[in-house]
């Protein structure tokens, strides 16, 4: 397929955010095929953000999140990008809201698997291992808007249409009448 119209790539851009020569590039390589656009997007995305995993992220934001009026429920997220250019932009705001929300959702403990003590994981029921980190570990849970997804890869998915690298620093559920305790990774 030599002319891919402008449309299909309109189309495309909308539902992946992706850069115009790279849903170009994509609808050619999948010859017209939609879906199969957006899945070589997401692979190539999912390389992207390998290559830029060890990159200093000092810029960023935190955000909170609060549930119900009056707010029973709450959370601060930190998120990290590499410029504040990036920072300022509405997906990187709302991906920190979005996993704010997440986090006052489902209560994490740990921020990545890694983060987990030996003598916790010793504790978890023989064959309930994956599914305890999945609930205990940010990184790993569900997406609460798209359960399809990880919130690792909507990380990695923002990496790659944002260009940088993208990490969650540390977060803070907060609920009526409990302690609340800062989550950060291991450095």
């Amino acid at each position: 397929m030599s002319a891919v119209p402008a449309s299909l790539v309109k189309e495309l851009r909308e539902r992946t955010g992706a850069g115009v020569m790279e849903c170009r590039t994509a609808l050619e390589d999948a010859k017209g095929d939609l879906t199969r656009a957006v899945e070589l997007l997401k692979q190539r995305g999912l390389a992207k953000a390998e290559k830029k995993a060890g990159r200093v992220t000092s810029e960023g934001v935190i955000v909170s999140y609060i549930h119900g009026n009056p707010g029973r429920i709450g959370a601060l997220l930190e998120l990290n990008c590499e410029t504040d250019f990036v920072a300022r932009t509405d997906r990187f705001i709302r991906l920190a809201k979005d996993l704010a929300m997440q986090v006052a959702a489902t209560g994490p403990s740990y921020l990545r698997k890694e983060d987990v003590p030996a003598e916790v994981l010793t504790q978890v029921e023989d064959g309930r291992a994956d599914e305890f980190l999945k609930e205990a570990c940010l990184l790993e849970q569900p997406f609460i808007k798209d359960p399809s997804r990880t919130v690792d890869s909507l990380i990695k998915e923002a990496i790659a249409v944002l260009g940088e690298n993208i990490v969650v620093r540390r977060f803070c559920r907060y609920q009526l009448g409990e302690t609340p305790e800062v989550l950060s990774p291991k450095s």
